[in-house]
């Protein structure tokens, strides 16, 4: 992989995903070139500064491992009132999503490419975001490896510091393994509640697209599990 498309990362023990490098293809590489101009953000220029970066005071969206970024895109164009920001470590899905957004004329997004703890503790203001999502994250299925899931209690109390009261935060799976993880993390977590009456997996919500990857798993049978979680007060 070139260098220069390198996730951005503070050293530490434990990470909840692998750099997978992959092949970028020649216009992921030329996207970099036109488009990170307009939509980067880098973990080393320290906090987010909303108006500067988006032109506006607008509420924030934050989606941690956005993949090829198809789902994220469509959300900036079909919620224009709102201010998108994603993180991701692999450059193929970055290069994807900007040089989409890029030929769609999406103005309200900013990517990171890096590492999401990193963003959160040094760029992204606590009490600020309305929505964070993390859908279909890595599940890593052997239990061995369970303690690299970024659904974990310490994190999601990371993510609760980030939103606003009434802000939320929404998970999605396909392995219902994991699903039951982040119920039971997420039940347990302090100043959040379920969205759900019941307590129950929520039904999707309209503001997320099914990707085609979750159309080809329903053709096989496969279930996805939506958990939507309110920020309900401070510590």
């Amino acid at each position: 992989m070139n260098e220069e498309y390198r996730p951005e990362y503070k050293k530490k023990s434990i990470r909840s995903f692998v750099i997978r490098a992959g092949r970028m293809t020649d216009g992921q590489k030329k996207a970099f070139d036109t488009y990170w101009p307009v939509y980067g953000a880098s973990l080393f220029d320290g906090p987010l500064e909303p108006e500067q970066a988006f032109g506006r005071s607008a509420p924030q969206v934050l989606e941690i491992g956005f993949g090829m970024g198809d789902s994220l895109r469509e959300m900036a164009e079909n919620e224009p009132d709102k201010d998108f920001i994603g993180i991701e470590v692999h450059p193929p899905g970055v290069g994807r999503l900007i040089y989409t957004a890029g030929e769609a004329g999406v103005r309200n997004l900013k990517v990171y490419m890096a590492d999401a703890t990193d963003v959160l503790d040094d760029c992204i203001a606590d009490n600020s975001l309305t929505r964070l999502q993390i859908y279909f994250p890595d599940p890593w299925h052997k239990k061995k490896h369970h303690k690299r899931r970024i659904v974990q209690p310490d994190f999601v109390q990371k993510i609760r510091r980030k939103l606003k009261t009434g802000g939320v935060l929404h998970l999605a799976t396909d392995w219902e393994n994991y699903a039951e993880h982040m119920k039971e993390v997420m039940d347990a977590a302090e100043g959040y509640k379920n969205t759900q009456a019941d307590g129950s997996f929520a039904p999707r919500p309209a503001y997320r697209p099914i990707t085609k990857f979750e159309k080809r798993g329903e053709k096989l049978g496969h279930g996805v599990w939506d958990l939507v979680y309110e920020k309900i007060g401070e510590r």
